[in-house]
């Protein structure tokens, strides 16, 4: 195998491993987006609930 086709062959190896990371990263950034939503989403549900029913969990009944 001669230079010049090895040179080839080593440069798209590199972009290729480029291109692979760079997709990898975009779905890194995606499902960390994902996570954040859902959490924000379940901040709502709670601050709702709190919102409709305020007394609940304020109280406790004990008799002993």
């Amino acid at each position: 195998m001669d230079i010049a086709a090895m040179s080839t062959m080593l440069s798209q190896g590199k972009i290729m491993q480029q291109a692979n990371l760079s997709v990898m990263k975009m779905a890194m950034d995606s499902a960390q987006n994902s996570g954040q939503m859902i959490k924000d989403l379940a901040d709502t549900a709670k601050i709702m609930e709190q919102s409709v029913n305020p007394h609940l969990g304020k109280n406790i009944d004990i008799q002993l």
